[in-house]
């Protein structure tokens, strides 16, 4: 993948070539941000630029041959790791060389896809995928081979903040003290997620949101999608790439999930004095529960954003508002003034606590029925 081929982002890319060309590459680096602003393209973009002994940010000055074998990601000296977890095929101690050819297949179709986009190609979006020990012993042994070419080797780890202890406990002395010539990319979402001692060794480099220019162009560009229409999408999109595609090709899942929110909030609101509405809050539950664990995690990410976006539409902050409701009997605007300085803090944690313990395999039909019946209370809650 060539520099020129991700969106966006000039002072990262220039921040990279000048350290490469310079000979000054950390061995350990971690990049931030969303899946959506182009950590993975980046990265790839980044280890071409390195293996092939590239100049310039068309990567063409190189080893041909190298390049050449960048177009199906095959090099030998380009190792990955990625979250996976069992399926019909691998029944047991999953790892990412399980999966390579479903993984190139992934990255060349959708470079930007998200973590949630990856589980759906496995087909285990029901389940949670992570990186652990097994995935760590294996890393080990890549390493350990000679680099192909006598240059560097690179091991890129999508989604680090999926890795768990064990897993990391085994990668510290390697991050740390690598062998001559190897390079770590690391990519996360939450850094919060990746254990202190690792993130300590490793340079942080953050990714911003893609700007909405960035974003138009990059649609008028490669899917033949008027400016209009363009411009509308991109402001949607709220920076990212992935969520501009999504939205796009209609695929977002933002109309079943607006239905869903819809059906809670209005529940929920009625819910305060009436024990009748109690039941369709534990029946909305159970509906939520019949989801996989990484779709329950996605509406709840959507309900979050959804409750930020009436808050600032509420305190006269419209210009930064970006959703737009397809239900034509329900407004942002009406229901804005329910979400306000007293109950959005508490709105926000308890989404989150929910998510939190989704995450960690807790019975979905429990925590949901008492996020419901907190949001009925929080909901009534009048601003100061």
């Amino acid at each position: 993948m060539l520099f020129s081929e991700v969106l966006g982002l000039p002072h990262i890319k220039n921040h990279l070539t000048t350290t490469a060309d310079r000979g000054r590459i950390p061995h350990a680096q971690l990049f931030v941000g969303s899946h959506g602003s182009g950590l993975l393209p980046m990265a790839i973009a980044y280890s071409q630029y390195i293996l092939c002994n590239n100049n310039g940010q068309e990567n063409n000055t190189g080893n041909t041959s190298c390049n050449s074998r960048f177009s199906n990601l095959a090099h030998p000296d380009l190792h990955f790791a990625f979250p996976v977890a069992t399926t019909e095929q691998v029944k047991s101690k999953p790892i990412s060389s399980n999966f390579l050819s479903s993984w190139r297949e992934f990255v060349k179709e959708d470079p930007y896809g998200s973590l949630y986009d990856w589980y759906q190609k496995l087909g285990i979006e029901n389940k949670q995928g992570q990186i652990g020990v097994d995935e760590a012993q294996d890393i080990l042994k890549s390493l350990s081979l000679k680099s192909y070419e006598g240059g560097y080797k690179v091991m890129l780890i999508w989604m680090a903040d999926k890795m768990n202890t064990a897993a990391s406990n085994k990668l510290l002395k390697l991050i740390e003290e690598p062998p001559d010539k190897t390079l770590f990319i690391l990519i996360a979402e939450d850094e919060e997620q990746i254990i202190q001692t690792i993130r300590s060794r490793c340079q942080i480099l953050r990714f911003p949101p893609l700007p909405e220019a960035v974003i138009a162009e990059a649609l008028e560009n490669y899917h033949q999608a008027d400016p209009g229409n363009a411009t509308n999408i991109a402001v949607q999109a709220n920076g990212s790439y992935a969520r501009a595609l999504h939205i796009m090709r209609k695929d977002a899942g933002d109309e079943q999930f607006e239905a869903l929110f819809i059906k809670w909030v209005r529940t929920a609101f009625k819910a305060k004095g009436n024990k009748a509405s109690i039941i369709d809050l534990i029946s909305w539950s159970e509906e939520i529960a019949g989801m996989g664990r990484e779709s329950q995690k996605s509406f709840l990410l959507y309900c979050l954003n959804f409750f930020r976006q009436a808050l600032l539409l509420n305190y006269n902050a419209g210009n930064l508002v970006y959703m737009k409701m397809q239900a034509a009997d329900f407004k942002l605007e009406k229901f804005a003034p329910f979400v306000n300085d007293l109950n959005i803090l508490g709105i926000s944690k308890e989404i989150e606590d929910a998510i939190y313990h989704i995450e960690r395999n807790g019975n979905s039909r429990i925590i949901l029925t008492d996020l419901s019946i907190k949001l009925t209370r929080l909901l009534h809650k009048k601003a100061a």
